[in-house]
């Protein structure tokens, strides 16, 4: 999308670059020219935005570092209109480490909210770049919600497997009690049986 747009753009520069030479227009209202002006250096500047936000996705860390930096000093300077579109613009290009899609989308919400700051060309860029950064984040939220829910499954399923285990051990040890309690009472029982057993034989043995 970004790509189509910045041909657009070249070819409607190109176009107004040439009409000049080929067929001179009558003159137009002071007025108009300068709405025209501003137009044709707002594509030039969404342009040189596009390219900025390539090579920051692909420059070394230095030089994004940089451009970042310069781009969020004009913003600083002039926080409004084109200068951020572009700041937000950089901070949407993806691949960077200074990436900040929640502030882009701040910036380009402040900028949907004060159209009459932008030219037709930059509006459209922005709510562009607006929608596909409301689609991202929304996909991020959800993902993070079900890798939050599958957390909370598996530790819910941990949980239980402890209880029954705990519960198991409690069972176990119970019965070994029993066990045990139950040997203890035939080890007595056999120790009463031996004692008797033990006081008859010297009797036995008397001759009569």
């Amino acid at each position: 999308m970004r790509l189509k747009i910045a041909l657009l753009l070249a070819l409607c520069l190109t176009g107004c670059a040439a009409s000049p030479a080929t067929a001179p227009a009558p003159p137009t209202p002071h007025n108009d020219n300068l709405g025209e002006d501003r137009d044709a250096a707002a594509a030039v500047l969404v342009g040189s935005a596009f390219q900025s936000m390539q090579r920051l996705s692909q420059a070394p860390p230095a030089e994004q570092a940089e451009i970042l930096s310069a781009a969020r000093a004009s913003f600083e300077r002039t926080p409004q209109g084109g200068v951020q579109l572009r700041y937000a613009l950089l901070l949407a290009a993806p691949s960077h480490p200074g990436r900040d899609l929640p502030l882009a989308q701040t910036l380009l919400r402040q900028l949907a909210a004060q159209p009459e700051t932008l030219v037709p060309i930059e509006r459209a860029v922005a709510s562009i770049e607006l929608a596909q950064i409301d689609r991202e984040l929304n996909l991020k939220a959800d993902n993070d919600r079900m890798q939050l829910d599958a957390q909370r499954a598996d530790r819910e399923r941990v949980a239980a497997t402890q209880r029954r285990l705990q519960a198991e051990t409690d069972e176990n040890a119970r019965l070994r009690k029993q066990v045990e309690d139950a040997q203890a009472k035939l080890d007595a029982i056999a120790n009463i049986e031996r004692n008797l057993t033990d006081r008859k034989t010297p009797g036995e043995g008397r001759p009569q």
